[in-house]
């Protein structure tokens, strides 16, 4: 099958670069894939492509690899876009939707990202990737490198949910523990590169990683009946999903495989009140996020005090007339389980940020209750067991209480 893209280009100053060649950053910023869309809309419509088994791979066309035998798989199939009536009502929307991320391979939407970029390192004759991670971004990595039969080392904070340390060192990863936080992990990573130890697949540091997240997108569209809602509310660390998206769209639009009149959806970067550097950036209509100090939230992925790509976040916000947003920690930790209890899906506490936001977003009117909201689960709630730890009542046989069963004595 052909291959559509044409060059890879600086979000720094438009600089092109040559595709087919390893391509870290820009101007210290990232760099992003063009494709001739023109030609990918000669080549295949999007009933062709409906039509396809419903993995990841369907969007061929608009994929960047050449050749199907570099491709680096676990199994990426579509994932569930779930409606959420009781969470709906309890919110105050008027339809809510819950794209479950969490089925993909190892409990996460990092997945996605990591299946592009191993795919494309293994064809560039990459054979040692490195990361920073604060959770699901490292046991991704570390699981897409063992399937290519590459090198991998990962580091993490110390604080790092326990079921993240323990699958990156699982999947054969070297991987270390730091003092400090995932900026003070990356730092190490990108010496490291320097030094020619390994390459650094930090987000946003190689051009790849987006384009499996922007697939994020294209299938939402696809399984709202080629339109869009009117907001989507995303669990903001690094943001490649975000930004991923907002290109996923752009690209729909110049195919003409979205309906007329589409509108953009508004986008809402949600962030944990004690990481929050886009939500001060964005109230502040700044360029560039300033790194937050002592950041601590238990939505570990959340827990990014300053994300690489910042200016290409409030880009795609501001665009869109979304807004970065913050949860309270007892809020986000509370949707965390309510949504779990309503409806039965294994929410992270990432989720429960976007649904904290939503939620005063509604009550406060930034949100109309009469809005359809698709909300993101990026992860399972079963790789979080310090967050899921809550008491349980005991019980004997020999003297069952039958009152605190709800039952009669």
């Amino acid at each position: 099958m052909p291959n559509f893209v044409t060059h890879l280009e600086s979000t720094h100053d438009g600089t092109r670069l040559t595709k087919n060649t390893v391509q870290t950053t820009h101007g210290d910023q990232p760099i992003v894939v063009h494709y001739d869309l023109p030609a990918v809309g000669r080549a295949v419509t999007r009933t062709q492509v409906a039509a396809r088994p419903a993995t990841l791979w369907k969007w061929r066309e608009l994929l960047p690899y050449e050749n199907d035998s570099d491709v680096v798989t676990l199994g990426e199939n579509q994932t569930p876009l779930l409606c959420c009536p009781r969470l709906a009502a309890r919110i105050g929307v008027r339809k809510l939707w819950i794209k479950d991320e969490s089925m993909l391979p190892t409990g996460s939407f990092k997945a996605r990202g990591m299946a592009l970029a191993v795919t494309m390192a293994k064809a560039l004759g990459i054979t040692h990737v490195a990361a920073p991670t604060a959770g699901n971004a490292g046991g991704a990595l570390a699981a897409y490198a063992a399937r290519a039969g590459m090198q991998c080392t990962v580091l993490m904070p110390e604080d790092t949910p326990i079921v993240n340390q323990l699958e990156a060192a699982a999947y054969g990863a070297r991987a270390f523990l730091v003092d400090g936080l995932i900026h003070q992990c990356g730092a190490i990573i990108k010496e490291g590169a320097a030094r020619g130890l390994w390459f650094d697949m930090s987000t946003m540091k190689e051009p790849y990683r987006l384009e499996g997240k922007k697939t994020m997108g294209l299938e939402l569209c696809e399984q709202l009946g080629w339109r869009l809602p009117d907001a989507i509310l995303y669990p903001t660390g690094g943001g490649t999903g975000l930004i991923g998206m907002h290109k996923a769209f752009a690209e729909l639009l110049a195919l003409g495989w979205l309906e007329i009149g589409t509108t953009l959806p508004r986008m809402f970067a949600c962030q944990a009140e004690g990481c929050a550097p886009m939500v001060h950036a964005f109230l502040q209509k700044a360029e560039r996020a300033q790194l937050v100090q002592n950041a601590t939230t238990k939505a570990s992925g959340l827990r990014v005090p300053k994300p690489f790509a910042d200016m290409l976040i409030l880009q795609c916000l501001r665009e869109t007339g979304g807004a970065a947003l913050a949860a309270k920690e007892p809020d986000l930790m509370r949707w965390f389980r309510d949504a779990m209890a309503l409806e039965g899906i294994a929410v992270c506490p990432e989720t429960g940020a976007c649904l904290a936001v939503l939620h005063d977003s509604v009550q406060n009117g930034r949100i109309h209750r009469d809005t359809e909201v698709v909300v993101f689960n990026t992860g399972a709630a079963q790789k979080y067991v310090e967050a899921l730890q809550t008491p349980l009542q005991s019980l004997r046989r020999a003297s069952i209480d039958w009152h605190a069963l709800g039952g009669q004595s």
